[in-house]
């Protein structure tokens, strides 16, 4: 009986987790493994030369113009982080906070935050794209409201084009981590709360001394996927501005360029599917990385707690 009983339950957690474990293989740990492989040899377009060791990612650093791009992009990158988490997370906070309060309407609020986030990425980026160029709706809303000093060329100007996408995927994403953190201050102890509202402390106060510090797990999970997020930019900015960066390589990420050299090379116009497995294997060892250190921290701050 007990083998039996053995043998249904070996059954049963085999049935769960073996799909689970083919995804995780077919999709994540075979396609890091390929790119490590491919990125050891030389590539003529479409076909395996011999092996040359770490040669494709000396190129990337320190060759032309693949030195120049990769820094560039990923700059770009750091950008996105700064800014989405100086920006849509505070935002989030913010309005998770006031509709966690219970304002008229919080419910009708709550939705008009989120919608946004069910919109396909493709659809939001075409249609920003259009609304943002010279002679698009936003300027020409500018223009009605009789400020025309403050029309641009949204996305062919190098200074803010970045930025200007950003924007829009702020737009797209800050109801999520609104909804996170709203979430989070709910389930702050009443008993906290009240206590704290007894001894005479105002909002200022208690977001501060009392709510800030209780939800620092969901803060930690939202700057983690903010990070990752922000090092796997790539339909955003190809939807709204293009593979090659535009305008002179401003808007680029080592996402849009990992997929121009891999599939059509910056410079010749070829494949170069070396380096852009090499570009590959950082961008997993970036992500990888700032996983484990989340992991780690959240872990340390639950030992404290």
């Amino acid at each position: 009986m007990t083998k039996a009983r053995n043998w249904k339950k070996a059954a049963w957690v085999t049935f769960f987790v073996l799909p689970g474990a083919a995804i995780v293989f077919v999709f994540i740990l075979m396609p890091l493994f390929m790119s490590l492989f491919n990125s050891f040899f030389s590539w003529n377009q479409l076909i395996r030369g011999e092996f040359i060791g770490l040669e494709n990612f000396k190129k990337l650093f320190t060759g032309y113009p693949y030195q120049e791009r990769f820094a560039n992009a990923l700059g770009n990158n750091v950008k996105w982080f700064v800014v989405t988490m100086l920006v849509q997370n505070t935002l989030g906070i913010l309005f998770g906070y006031v509709l966690s309060r219970g304002i008229a309407g919080h419910g009708t609020y709550r939705r008009i935050f989120f919608i946004p986030v069910l919109f396909s990425i493709i659809a939001v980026g075409f249609l920003w794209g259009l609304y943002l160029k010279p002679k698009g709706m936003v300027n020409s809303l500018l223009s009605l409201m009789g400020r025309q000093d403050l029309t641009r060329a949204w996305l062919g100007d190098g200074s803010i084009a970045t930025y200007t996408i950003i924007a829009v995927n702020i737009w797209r994403w800050v109801g999520f981590p609104t909804l996170v953190f709203m979430s989070a201050i709910d389930n702050v102890p009443a008993e906290c709360t009240e206590a704290a509202y007894l001894d005479g402390v105002n909002e200022w106060q208690m977001f501060f001394r009392i709510v800030l510090p209780l939800i620092v797990p969901s803060i930690t999970i939202i700057s983690v996927l903010t990070i990752i997020g922000s090092l796997n930019v790539f339909e955003q900015v190809y939807t709204m501005a293009g593979l090659d960066g535009p305008p002179n390589y401003a808007t680029d990420t080592i996402g849009t360029l990992f997929y121009r050299t891999a599939f059509g090379s910056v410079d010749s116009g070829a494949p170069e599917i070396g380096i852009g497995s090499a570009i590959a294997v950082i961008i997993y060892l970036m992500t990888f990385g700032i996983s484990l250190c989340s992991i780690l921290f959240t872990k340390s701050k639950e030992v404290e707690l």
